[in-house]
């Protein structure tokens, strides 16, 4: 994983509009601000390019919608050979999340089992995701959009799953360099256990990586067993952000659930279940004294960055700074390996 390279004049203007888009998601801007880009990328997209340069001198871009008068005057600069004002003013800022001594192993993850499209509850296409991954170094990325259960964040039924297997499958055979989509789904744990999703569908997918996302205050001993059935199963390649805390003040905070981390723990390295390290801000999830317990156990691990949009996949600095701190093994997380280590892995 490598910063983004900056863009240079001259820059194509969907392409500036959609590295603005990454640039704002980067700092936590307002969902409103990086959708105008989106938007304006995705109608300026539609149009040929010398259709856009002629509106863009005839000064009529704005009379197409989803394009206003920002996202008009960085396609005019764009298409005039330049590089666009409000993008060089992104590019020259101190990026947001700084490696602070976590370099080499930021530099080393080259991939996420832990991501999400606007095929579920995330902001862009897969296409748009695995650009911004490729953009930004690593050799692979699962997509891993909602189970069907979580109905809040429009979780994938078996058919749509079925689509996106398809939508995967043709992007990665039209895509021609080593980057490479594997398939995968964050799938809800149920209660007893169980996983959210059929049988049939859940054998067509590369990557399963299993959270539970409700009833998050059951009692320790059946969410215990709760969890070690969920990962106990041969078909769970990696557990989700395992205590589903969440570490804002405010309506915003979440307790972790509670069970036994010891018994979940030698159950994940026992199967083979990889531990997640979720690194968005808000969840920092395992703890701290979890994460060690888990390097106790033996478990694998994977640095995720849970990532609802293009510019969320730096969350994974958060998780390479945990990493580094808790003195794991690079070997030992999995977002470390090549694609064919990983398929080799998976298939087991």
């Amino acid at each position: 994983m490598r910063p983004l390279t900056p863009l240079s004049a001259p820059v194509d203007p969907v392409g500036a509009l959609e590295r603005i888009s990454w640039l704002l998601e980067r700092r936590r801007e307002s969902s409103y601000r990086v959708e105008a880009f989106r938007r304006a990328g995705q109608a300026a997209a539609q149009l040929e390019p010398s259709e856009l340069r002629a509106r863009a001198m005839a000064g009529t871009l704005t009379a197409i919608k989803g394009i206003g008068k920002t996202t008009a005057g960085v396609i005019a600069e764009a298409a005039a050979g330049d590089l666009p004002g409000y993008l060089a003013r992104l590019q020259s800022e101190d990026p947001p999340i700084s490696p602070d001594g976590a370099d080499d192993l930021v530099a080393a993850v080259v991939g996420d089992l832990h991501t999400h499209t606007e095929w579920s509850d995330g902001g862009a296409p897969i296409a748009e995701m695995a650009a911004a991954a490729e953009a930004s170094g690593h050799d692979w990325l699962a997509i891993t959009d909602h189970s069907p259960r979580l109905t809040v964040a429009n979780g994938l039924s078996a058919d749509r799953l079925a689509s996106q297997i398809e939508a995967i499958d043709a992007w990665n055979s039209r895509h021609t360099s080593r980057f490479r989509l594997f398939r995968g789904i964050e799938i809800d744990i149920l209660d007893d256990g169980a996983l959210d999703q059929t049988d049939e569908m859940i054998s067509r997918l590369d990557v399963v990586t299993a959270s539970v996302h409700s009833n998050l205050r059951m009692a320790h001993d059946p969410m215990t067993a709760r969890l070690v059935a969920a990962v106990s199963d041969p078909r769970v390649h990696v557990l989700g952000h395992c205590t589903g805390r969440r570490v804002l003040s405010g309506r915003g905070h979440r307790p972790p659930s509670t069970f036994d981390a010891e018994a979940v723990f030698t159950a994940c390295a026992a199967n083979g279940t990889v531990v997640e390290i979720n690194s968005r801000p808000e969840r920092v999830d395992p703890p701290d004294e979890l994460i060690a317990i888990a390097l106790d156990a033996g478990c694998l691990f994977a640095i995720d960055s849970d990532a609802h949009a293009p510019g969320q996949l730096d969350f994974k600095i958060l998780g390479a700074q945990r990493a580094v701190a808790h003195g794991i093994d690079p070997d030992r997380i999995v977002t470390t390996w090549p694609s064919d280590r990983l398929s080799e892995w998976l298939a087991r």
